[in-house]
């Protein structure tokens, strides 16, 4: 029975190898930017730069810029449609034949935000229709996510962070891939913020790990957009 447990965990872990993908033996990073940016009561435009790394600070891996009109239904309620453009470059040293991408994204999203004690939790639901351009071809896909996220106030200036994402594809494969994020947070101004934190992002058959630098700003613009007297 001993013998036949460990041929078993054996093969397991054998094909575990075989399997891993190319990078998931290097800790790559995610350097990003987060904006909700005011120009009404009601509503803000959402605005976001990330650039992502095979390694920390080299082999470049992916682009993504995106944009969103935020439609504040109250403060615990942001209903949201907006866009994102992804340049994806495959070409790290351990791929072979990997072909580089561009994304047209469109997506809708909605946001729930509730106080439990001292945690802070939100509830993000998005749904994504992606438009990808391998060159050669071209392929239209479908995806929708959810995340619930933790903030925990430590005091006026720290926080923790911690969040879970689940994506799913609306074709194909159901399960996407899934993020488990924790991080260290510091408040810089009342609207402003930096973290730094951890990314295990998971696939079908590979997971990766990133570190996290993201600055979070968030202006008052609507002072830009107010009439003036004549």
């Amino acid at each position: 029975m001993i013998r036949k447990l460990a041929a078993l965990f054996f093969i397991l872990i054998s094909g575990y190898v075989n399997a891993q993908q190319p990078g998931e033996d290097e800790t790559g990073s995610w350097f990003m930017y987060f904006g909700t940016n005011k120009i009404s009561e009601r509503f803000s435009i959402h605005s976001e730069a990330q650039f992502r790394f095979y390694e920390t600070t080299s082999n470049f891996n992916q682009m993504l810029l995106r944009t969103g009109l935020n439609y504040h239904i109250d403060p615990n309620a942001i209903a949201t449609a907006g866009y994102a453009f992804i340049d994806t470059d495959n070409s790290f040293f351990e791929f072979e034949g990997e072909i580089n991408s561009k994304e047209h994204r469109i997506f809708e999203q909605f946001i729930l935000k509730n106080k439990v004690w001292e945690f802070l939790f939100e509830h993000r639901y998005r749904l994504e229709q992606r438009f990808l351009d391998f060159g050669d071809y071209t392929e239209t896909q479908h995806r929708a996510r959810y995340r619930i996220q933790m903030t925990l106030p430590l005091t006026n200036t720290f926080f923790l962070n911690f969040y879970d994402e689940l994506f799913i594809n609306l074709q194909d494969d159901l399960f996407g891939q899934n993020r488990l994020y924790g991080a260290l947070g510091v408040n810089v101004t009342e609207n402003s913020s930096i973290q730094i934190g951890y990314l295990r992002n998971q696939f079908q058959n590979a997971v990766y790990d990133r570190l996290q630098f993201a600055v979070f700003y968030n202006p008052d613009l609507r002072g830009l957009f107010k009439k003036k007297k004549p």
